[in-house]
């Protein structure tokens, strides 16, 4: 991680605009069809919130504006993505982890399994985000939702999906989906075209 001056990059403008408003995240909306993804999860064994994460890093890894993020009053680059998720620890609680990207989805599943479980058998957190710009997520699989806006606090800036219980139908899985991000981070068109590659990278997820 390291600090640029905002001059240097494409976000200059989005810079002086949007760093100081009381307001500065934005949630776009998708459905997504998840149906290959329930199809792996249940042939190969595989969790599908794992599957979820993993998709998600690979989109973006893909879309530069992820490698930048405000932290305090200032642009940071980053040379790592990773994907945070929600754990139920055994007190009942819930902690978070920090899952480092690789493209190996096999490497990347195993990291999930093993820091998942470090994190619930300890209940402490897992946290990446000295050295890598993270993405946080949060499966509310108990219930079917269309989306949520998740609120600001002025502290962290990072982008964040939010997703509820997957729905069947007669032809496919469909899944509701949030992404809220912070407008200096990336402008409507970078998240949308970070939600198509999802949707793409979905369709396409080989093992």
């Amino acid at each position: 991680m390291r600090e640029i001056n905002p001059k240097d990059t494409t976000r200059a403008y989005a810079f002086n605009m949007w760093m100081q408003a009381p307001m500065p995240m934005v949630t776009l909306f998708k459905r997504l069809d998840v149906s290959r993804l329930v199809k792996i999860s249940r042939k190969k064994g595989l969790k599908f919130n794992m599957l979820m994460c993993y998709c998600i890093g690979k989109a973006a890894s893909g879309i530069k504006e992820f490698y930048l993020l405000p932290v305090g009053d200032k642009l940071m680059q980053y040379e790592r993505i990773a994907v945070n998720t929600i754990v139920a620890n055994r007190h009942g609680k819930v902690s978070s982890c920090d899952l480092p990207f690789s493209e190996d989805l096999l490497q990347f599943n195993a990291d999930y399994l093993r820091l998942t479980k470090q994190v619930c058998e300890c209940c402490e957190d897992y946290d990446l985000s000295a050295d890598s710009m993270v993405i946080g997520t949060s499966a509310l699989v108990e219930s079917e939702i269309d989306g949520a806006v998740g609120m600001y606090s002025g502290v962290f800036n990072n982008p964040f999906m939010i997703w509820g219980r997957y729905k069947r139908g007669w032809f496919k899985t469909s899944l509701s989906v949030s992404f809220q991000f912070h407008h200096t981070q990336m402008d409507g068109a970078h998240a949308a075209r970070f939600l198509e590659a999802l949707q793409r990278e979905i369709y396409t997820l080989k093992l």
